[in-house]
């Protein structure tokens, strides 16, 4: 089956379906924490949504080589600070206030402050609140969400100017004015979780830009993910009415036994929105393992009974393929990656409900 790709624009086009016509099954992969808004979005156009998280976000331990980044932007040796999450966001903010105490502390110190122990005390409780951070360099925050994170901090006068780009993605970044005039030599500190953004570092670094980056977090297969799929294939091929619906009409046949003279329209499969490449391997492992692997912690009781043969069960469920869904991706890299595996897509340049919407309904 080749692929078909369509590139969405943020005004969503609602479909009017006719009330016979099954409702659109669209999985959210979505980590827990950022799920919810997408979500909404689609259940009020009308779409079935299922949150089955590809991803959730593990906080990593603070190195020391991590301080000595953070201490070295502080003192302004990079150029730029690009952040590419709300939890980056937020780690690096905390990381940042704390070097803004620290130093203030310093500085009372050398000029021979000479308060007394209760007003120390009475300022220090209220420096997160007061306190004024000064960015030693420009900050490039990927994504209303990420950006909000700094500017809606507890901080009574901020001097510093967060700077989005056109679009939330690689190469809106790299169409910014501020990573666009980085030459050999300049120094650009990423703030991220572990993986991602390979296009803006790989681009950067063959001009000769140095570029250090402090990972905050990692992403990791959520515990439940197994489960949740299974739950989910249960579900979806009863009201199907598997296999006799699902097999002839919603699942196209692999090529070596095909039944179809065409294949299935990606409009008749259910979606599957993707926002990371670690996103997309963790769905691969769900979809080909299916039910055959149970997740550890779930009890036997809850544990389908009944294991996934090549394409149906002894139950007469089906064990679906990567193929048998349609993908909304983000971006040029995970549009090529679905497109290089010949799977039906949609590919968006930005996360927002809107735009996955409009990609949806086009």
């Amino acid at each position: 089956m080749s692929s078909t790709s369509s590139h969405s624009k943020p005004t969503a086009r609602h479909k009017s379906a006719a009330s016979s016509a099954p409702t659109r099954v669209v999985i959210n992969t979505r980590p827990v924490e950022r799920a919810a808004p997408l979500t909404q979005h689609l259940q009020a156009a009308g779409l079935s949504v299922v949150e089955i998280p590809m991803l959730t976000l593990q906080p990593r331990p603070i190195t020391d080589a991590d301080m000595a980044l953070m201490r070295q932007w502080f003192a302004g040796d990079y150029h730029a600070l690009v952040i590419v999450s709300p939890t980056a966001a937020a780690a690096g903010l905390a990381v940042w206030q704390a070097l803004a105490r620290e130093r203030d502390a310093q500085h009372s110190e050398t000029n021979g402050d000479k308060q007394n122990n209760e007003s120390q005390n009475n300022e220090s409780q209220k420096t997160t609140e007061r306190q004024n951070l000064s960015a030693p360099s420009h900050l490039i925050a990927v994504g209303e969400a990420t950006a909000a994170v700094l500017n809606e901090a507890k901080i009574k006068a901020a001097s510093y100017h967060v700077l989005q780009p056109r679009v939330a993605n690689n190469e809106g970044m790299l169409a910014m004015p501020e990573i666009d005039s980085l030459q050999a030599g300049d120094k650009l500190l990423v703030w991220r979780g572990l993986g991602g953004r390979r296009l803006l570092v790989n681009t950067l670094q063959a001009r000769g830009v140095h570029i250090d980056s402090i990972a905050w977090y990692e992403r990791i297969m959520p515990h439940e993910a197994y489960r949740q799929y299974n739950q989910w294939l249960q579900q979806f091929s009863t009201a199907a009415s598997v296999p006799s619906t699902l097999s002839s009409e919603a699942v196209p046949a692999a090529p070596s036994t095909a039944q179809h003279s065409k294949p299935i329209p990606k409009q008749s499969k259910p979606v599957v929105i993707i926002s990371s490449a670690t996103a997309f391997e963790h769905w691969r492992q769900v979809v080909s393992q299916g039910t055959r692997q149970a997740n550890y912690e779930t009890s036997a009781e809850d544990t389908v009974k009944q294991p996934l043969a090549d394409s149906t069960g002894a139950d007469g469920l089906p064990k679906l393929k990567l193929s048998d869904f349609a993908y909304v991706v983000l971006g040029e890299r995970l549009a090529n990656m679905v497109a290089d595996e010949q799977l039906s897509y949609w590919r968006v340049e930005d996360l927002a409900p809107a735009t996955i919407l409009a990609a949806i309904s086009a």
